[in-house]
């Protein structure tokens, strides 16, 4: 089975997640791209945390990218939660903790090693530029 990795974002439908999963396939040309739910109410932190509690005890081993991100651009921190049967991939806002409680949280880890992102590091999408590639970096272990 190939390395999966699912995204749920609050960016609808349209070309940015087209290029996460360029980002994605880019590290990991064999992955596996499932997509949760990208129609989380904008900036709705909450909404975003529910789908991921809700969907992520179903899959097997996967990397979960979550991007409701309304403090994009700022000092806020990017993380992995390293779980039971996943890690869960995003912005240290609240977003991951009930899906990394649920899963079985084992530790937080913030991402720090720009080698795993993208050259360029836009100020606004984290999500294609650092949180997609660090799964797939994740997924096929390096």
């Amino acid at each position: 089975m190939s390395a999966i990795v699912t995204l749920t974002t609050d960016f609808g439908a349209g070309e940015y997640i087209g290029a996460m999963k360029g980002a994605i396939l880019t590290v990991n040309p064999e992955a596996t791209i499932v997509d949760v739910d990208h129609s989380i109410r904008p900036h709705d932190i909450r909404h975003g945390a529910y789908v991921l509690y809700s969907a992520v005890p179903y899959y097997p081993f996967a990397a979960h990218v979550g991007v409701v991100d309304p403090g994009v651009g700022t000092k806020r921190r990017a993380i992995v939660c390293v779980c039971e049967g996943a890690f869960l991939v995003g912005p240290d806002n609240g977003l991951l903790v009930p899906a990394a409680r649920r899963l079985g949280l084992k530790e937080v880890r913030e991402i720090t090693n720009r080698k795993l992102g993208r050259p360029e590091l836009s100020d606004t999408f984290h999500g294609r530029d650092l949180f997609a590639p660090v799964a797939a970096h994740l997924m096929s272990g390096t």
